[in-house]
């Protein structure tokens, strides 16, 4: 029998791709670009650089929420505000064209939700855009709760988000695996809830910018690929 009755994924570099990300993101600046007859080229460039900034001045593990990211980006990129109903549904549209998931990750999603164990989510993420990426996998109906960050109003590692999952789930933290792809956000603020963390990829094992493999001791498991978590679970 398993030692565990859950697991909780991330979902950026978890179970969606971050290549197709910022393919989905290109995709947009270059369609509002063209709806505004501007260059794509620096309308993407203005983009990434004002997207990026409006996540670099938050404070703490304040969260800031991805959406209102966007509008601000957008407003740079063409260089006025733009209202919400002019860009939404372009934005929608094209980055859920180019979005994909980590590979073998729906399948494993699937497997472990028909073998019985408790699934969930927490993430550094706009609810709404949970939603729509695990819809658009096929795979929403297969998660018990999403903990994001915009319903919390903190970012990981804060014991918030875990603790807000944890009571979600009723489960012994000791029970219940952990995936992600960060080392600081993800392994500390997940060990640290007592969860039983799993790396996705030796990068999510070691702090940003070093190669020393897990100085903290707070990395259970390392997997390179999201199947492998059925073994993890199986025993």
């Amino acid at each position: 029998m398993s030692d565990y009755e859950g697991v909780l994924f991330d979902i950026g570099g978890v179970l969606l791709d971050l290549a197709s990300v910022r393919d989905g993101h290109d995709a947009f600046a270059s369609a509002l670009a063209e709806r505004h007859g501007l260059d794509a080229d620096a309308v993407a460039r203005r983009w990434r650089e004002a997207l990026g900034e409006y996540f670099r001045s938050r404070e703490g593990t304040e969260y800031r929420t991805a959406r209102e990211g966007y509008a601000v980006a957008i407003e740079a990129a063409v260089g006025r505000p733009v209202e919400e109903p002019e860009w939404l549904d372009l934005f929608v549209e094209t980055t859920t064209e180019h979005i994909r998931p980590v590979e073998g990750a729906v399948e494993t999603v699937e497997r472990l939700a028909e073998a019985g164990y408790y699934l969930g989510v927490v993430s550094d993420i706009d609810t709404a855009e949970a939603e729509r990426i695990l819809h658009s996998f096929g795979v929403r109906g297969r998660f018990d709760h999403l903990t994001t960050s915009e319903a919390v109003g903190r970012t990981k590692p804060d014991p918030a988000m875990f603790e807000a999952a944890l009571d979600a789930a009723g489960l012994d933290p000791g029970r219940c695996l952990y995936v992600g792809d960060r080392y600081h956000h993800d392994m500390r603020g997940g060990s640290r809830a007592g969860l039983v963390t799993v790396a996705r990829g030796q990068e999510a094992a070691r702090p940003d910018g070093s190669d020393e493999h897990d100085p903290d001791g707070v990395v259970d498991h390392v997997v390179e690929r999201p199947p492998e978590l059925l073994e993890l679970v199986s025993g």
